[in-house]
């Protein structure tokens, strides 16, 4: 019974308020180190730097994931009341012009196709309704110019020619529509053919087009410009043609008379020089020459052949000659034929000194040229005689 009543010695709690101060501390939150703040200016500002390029890319981040995730907004149904727009902006995108909105989805009119959120034209529809316009306008204006510059042609041209000439040039082919697109590219020519051409309907339902006056001016060829200008002009042109013509003749006329007498007057002098000359020749050869000139000979020798062909331009010469007193005129046979002669009758003139003087010198120099031409055979001669011996 006394080991029964024997107590079990009580155990020590560590953890027990009874514990030292020293162990409480070693338990309790360290204090940061003096080097953990920033201590400088430079070091605070590269912190910054830090954090504002963490932040920066942390929001780039968070907007591509949104961006990527998020579903994109059905289109609002094309028709919807203002009200009912305004009420569910937030919630679909406004159908874009051009489009059929239909259960949140886009369809695009004919001739325009969906690019993005967007009903943008096609180009090949464009350009082939562009072509089917000027196929037409070529068309119709080449044939009304043709009706207007020479008669022959047609003004109005029905619809039904115009579509086989379209088919024709093969404008679906050329820019590879097909049947829908072209009928479509057709369309929206036929609508710009409806505004640039002249129109007229029958109740049979036929249409037939023209080409516009202001239009058919730029198809018609120069000529035919040219021509309908003289015709619109003809009372006006008629007068200024023959005042400009007579002011032409008149003209010419007066420059031809100034060209005969300039003419004229050179040759007359040419003709005194002669016969003056010729006259103090004559005397100077022991009289066997004579002081007369036929006048047919100083023609031939003073005119070209082209101004011979000319009889107005030795009939002035003739008159001027005439009207000289210093020069004789008479008839006289040489060589058995009748000639008109014409010979210098003045003596002791300036010129005639002058002339006479040219005369005298031109003969010592010949007689001067004769004897040394002789004197230097002599002496070619006299120098060869020891060579023969």
């Amino acid at each position: 019974m006394a080991s029964s009543s024997r107590k079990r010695p009580k155990t020590q709690n560590p953890h027990s308020s009874s514990s030292s101060p020293s162990s409480f501390s070693q338990y309790s939150i360290p204090e940061p180190s003096s080097g953990f703040f920033p201590s400088s200016i430079s070091e605070f500002s590269r912190l910054i730097a830090v954090v504002t390029i963490a932040a920066s890319v942390a929001l780039f981040c968070n907007y591509l994931v949104t961006y990527f995730n998020q579903q994109p907004k059905p289109f609002c149904d094309s028709g919807v009341d203002v009200g009912d727009f305004l009420s569910g902006v937030d919630n679909c995108e406004p159908c874009p012009s051009n489009g059929i909105c239909k259960d949140g989805n886009l369809e695009c009119e004919r001739g325009y196709r969906k690019q993005g959120n967007l009903c943008i034209e096609d180009r090949d529809i464009n350009a082939a309704a562009m072509k089917i316009s000027e196929l037409v306008e070529v068309r119709l204006c080449e044939a009304y110019a043709q009706y207007l510059c020479s008669g022959i042609g047609t003004i109005w041209v029905q619809k039904d020619d115009l579509s086989t000439y379209i088919v024709e040039h093969r404008v679906m082919e050329d820019y590879g529509l097909d049947q829908y697109a072209y009928a479509h590219a057709k369309l929206r020519a036929m609508e710009t053919i409806h505004k640039l051409m002249d129109r007229r309907g029958y109740t049979s339902g036929s249409d037939e087009f023209k080409c516009p006056d202001s239009l058919v001016e730029h198809y018609k060829p120069i000529t035919c410009r040219i021509h309908q200008w003289v015709l619109d002009h003809a009372l006006l042109l008629v007068p200024v043609c023959a005042v400009l013509v007579g002011s032409i003749l008149i003209l010419l006329k007066a420059l031809r008379r100034h060209y005969l007498l300039t003419r004229a007057e050179e040759i007359y002098n040419k003709v005194c020089d002669l016969l003056e000359e010729n006259t103090l020749i004559s005397r100077s050869i022991d009289g066997e020459g004579e002081p007369w000139v036929v006048a047919s000979w100083l023609r031939d020798y003073l005119l070209s052949p082209r101004e011979r062909k000319d009889p107005l331009l030795w009939r002035k010469v003739e008159e001027l000659v005439q009207d000289d007193s210093r020069l004789d005129r008479y008839p006289k046979m040489v060589k058995g034929e009748a000639k008109i002669v014409w010979e210098w009758q003045v003596e002791g003139s300036l010129s005639s000194s002058g002339k006479r003087k040219k005369t005298e010198e031109s003969t010592q120099r010949s007689s001067r040229l004769k004897n040394s031409t002789s004197n230097e055979q002599s002496f070619r001669f006299k120098a060869g005689e020891p060579l023969n011996c």
